[in-house]
């Protein structure tokens, strides 16, 4: 059974940091992209945050969070991380693991129906 759980959300000050967990159970060949997205409150869209590939490690990030965000792997693990700094009250939302398969661009994997499978999300609120 696939599933992707991601845990460490919370609430912290702005300038603060969390670090978010997504541990996954899908094979290496539906897992060619792993990527962050975002909900804000009153939303329904999903945000892209960042994206890395299973196999290599690229990654790709939104422009609004270069630079303070960071995504890495843990192969052995089957687990993403998401270290969030500098963070701002604007990025209060749920965060959301996605897996895609498809293999192709960043352009493509920056949208959320890329992804095949999704974590139930970890509320992140960010506020004084």
């Amino acid at each position: 059974q696939v599933q992707l759980v991601e845990s460490g959300g919370g609430l912290v000050q702005p300038g603060g940091s969390l670090r978010l967990s997504c541990t996954a159970s899908i094979d290496t060949f539906n897992r060619y992209v792993m990527g962050w997205f975002r909900r804000a409150p009153g939303l329904e869209r999903r945000e892209f945050v960042a994206g890395i590939t299973w196999i290599i490690g690229t990654t790709n990030y939104a422009a609004s969070v270069m630079g303070r965000f960071t995504i890495s792997k843990n192969n052995t693990g089957n687990t993403i991380y998401l270290q969030m700094n500098s963070l701002k009250p604007e990025e209060t939302a749920v965060y959301y693991c996605g897996s895609a398969s498809r293999r192709t661009r960043w352009d493509d994997l920056v949208r959320a129906r890329e992804y095949n499978y999704w974590g139930q999300g970890t509320q992140v609120t960010v506020a004084s």
